[in-house]
Parts: C-alpha cells; sequence; structure tokens
C-alpha cells in the first residue's frame, strides 16, 4: 500500500483550523460547559462565562459546545443549555484568540439556510475562530417534536452538508432536496476563510469513503489504543485513495484528575479517572497514533473546575501544540 507523504500543515481553512490543527502534533481544547455536575443533567452554568475566559488565559486551544435541543431523558446531559448559535455569537464577544467549536450541529433537525448563516456569522464576528463539527444525531426523541423522520436522517445530512458548502460560494447554484438556489440571490456574510470548516463527527450515516472525501476533518469517539489507531488509519487510508490532503483528527474523553500520585487509573463513562502523569501519557500515546485534537469533559470531574484547569494547563498544555 502507498504511504501518504509527511506534511507541514493541513490545508489551510480559518484561523481557528489552522492553530487548533497541526500534522502530528496534539493540541488541547475543552468541553462547555466547564464544570462538573455528574448529579444529574442540567448544569448550574455559573461562572460560565469567566471559566471560557479562564480556559483563553490559560492556553487551551478550543472550547467545544454542544446541539442538544431538548432535555432528553435517555440522554441524560442538556449541555450548555444555551443554543449553540446563541451562545457562539455571545462568547465570540467575550473573547479574542481561542477557537470556538460545536460538536456537533445536528444537520437533520435544522434547515441548512440557516446552519449556513448562523455558522458563517459566528466565524466572521469571531474573526475566524469556528470549527464547525455536524451530525446525523442519535437521540430519536427529538425527531418527533420537530416532524423529523429519524430514519432518513443520513440522506438529509448529506443533502444539508452540500447545501451548506455551496452557501459558501459566490450567488450560488444548486438544486438539493431541501432547497433550490438559482444563482439571482446570495447569502451573506461569508466564511472567513475560503470555506467554513466542516468536521464530520462518527459515521453520521455515511459509507466511510463520502466522510473521507467531503470532511475537513473527522471527530471520533474514545477507544482503547489499539483500536483507535485502527480506525485513524482507515480513515486517513481512505482520504489518500480519494486524492485529498490529510486531514485532521480529533476526539473527545472524560476526565476525572486526581491529586493521589498513587492511584491506579479507572475507567469512567468515555474515559478515566487517574493522576495527572497517567493523563499526560495517554494523551502523548494518541499523538503518537495520530490524534490532532483531544477535547477534554470535566463533567465527571471531581475536584475544584478553576483548580484543574490550572493543573492541566501547567502541567498538561507545556506538552502539546497550543
Amino acid at each position: 500500500m502507498t504511504v501518504q507523504s509527511k506534511i507541514d500543515q493541513f490545508a489551510p481553512i480559518n484561523r481557528a483550523y489552522n492553530s487548533v490543527f497541526q500534522p502530528d502534533r496534539l493540541s488541547v481544547g475543552l468541553v462547555v460547559p466547564l464544570e462538573g455536575y455528574s448529579h444529574g443533567p442540567v448544569p448550574t452554568m455559573i461562572n460560565h462565562l469567566e471559566r471560557v475566559k479562564l480556559a483563553e488565559e490559560l492556553g487551551f486551544s478550543a472550547v467545544w459546545l454542544r446541539d442538544v435541543p431538548f432535555n432528553v431523558p435517555t440522554f441524560g446531559d442538556v449541555g450548555q443549555i444555551f443554543d449553540p448559535f446563541v451562545y457562539l455569537g455571545y462568547l465570540a464577544g467575550q473573547t479574542t484568540k481561542i477557537a470556538l467549536g460545536v460538536a456537533s450541529i445536528i444537520l437533520p433537525l435544522r434547515h441548512p439556510a440557516h446552519v449556513a448563516k448562523a455558522a458563517a456569522s459566528a466565524d466572521a464576528l469571531s474573526d475566524g475562530r469556528l470549527l464547525l463539527g455536524v451530525a446525523s444525531g442519535d437521540r430519536p426523541e427529538e425527531y418527533p417534536a420537530m416532524n423529523m423522520d429519524f430514519g432518513s436522517r443520513g440522506n438529509r445530512f448529506r443533502d444539508s452538508f452540500n447545501y451548506i458548502r455551496h452557501m459558501g460560494e459566490d450567488y450560488p447554484t444548486c438544486s438539493t432536496a431541501q432547497g433550490l438556489s438559482a444563482g439571482s440571490m446570495d447569502m451573506l456574510p461569508k466564511p472567513t476563510g475560503e470555506r467554513l470548516p466542516m468536521l464530520v463527527t462518527g459515521g453520521s450515516r455515511q459509507h466511510p469513503d463520502w466522510v473521507a472525501e467531503n470532511s475537513d476533518g473527522w471527530i471520533t469517539y474514545p477507544r482503547d489504543a489499539t483500536s483507535q489507531a485502527q480506525v485513524i488509519s482507515d480513515y486517513r487510508r481512505r482520504v489518500f485513495a480519494a486524492n485529498q490532503p490529510d486531514k485532521p483528527v480529533s476526539q473527545s474523553l472524560y476526565v476525572d484528575l486526581v491529586g493521589d500520585e498513587n492511584v491506579a487509573p479507572q475507567p469512567i463513562h468515555l474515559g478515566f479517572r487517574s493522576n495527572v502523569d497517567f493523563l499526560l501519557n495517554y494523551l502523548n500515546s494518541l499523538r503518537e497514533i495520530g490524534v490532532n485534537h483531544v477535547a477534554l469533559n470535566l463533567r465527571l470531574n471531581r475536584d475544584d473546575t478553576e483548580k484543574t484547569m490550572q493543573r492541566i494547563s501547567q502541567e498538561i498544555l507545556p506538552n502539546f501544540a497550543n
């Protein structure tokens, strides 16, 4: 099999994409809300803005919002409560350099014209600091509330993705199942770069070849190191087969950071409870297998949030690109 040659940087898109994602390097971000709330699905959102500003001050590369329109009991997490695009605009005006990501907008539940307009607005207002994760959705309870069919979400995801891509063009011409643009009108604002950086989460009900060819990067889920190395290698093999330049891979990770240097790591939901040394070694292993960004989720963290952020900043971030 032909091996893809090494590159110095991924194809540039916007300010956030260019700084967060770098080949053979790993950056570290945080999932919002920045608080522990293992007791239930709803965070307090106490000091939420101050903590995002602290994340920027401490050198984290990105903060990530989520698209959770309803409090679905079977899902058990409402994320940051606020609508992601409204919150992106708010954070854009309150920060200056940290990347503002959303992982991920559920495309089948929104009209793509609204997504394209809102995302380009957030990108422009933040001076190119938007990272747009997109997904097909995995909470079937939400679809009847919006009169949407859960089973056909994969088709609508792909259709919406293509629609949004076209809206970045001048006076776009496109015909999709969700709308026709005949080139006689335009959508403003335009993204700050050549296009919006659209990162596909998981499979999003698409063939892996489609994801590899059309995404600007891939957001995947935590796995054991061996399995993660295999799926990342497969993604990049498909990117290369599609004659695409190399693209970044990112993942989330729940952590509960403890101060006891002798504590043995323990599994928690989509992550682990451990000391700093174990977390550092784990992140190094992810870098070695080709992960370019890790978004740490502190929801299950039992220590003080600001203290944990400070520890990660002092003992973890200097080892990685930010």
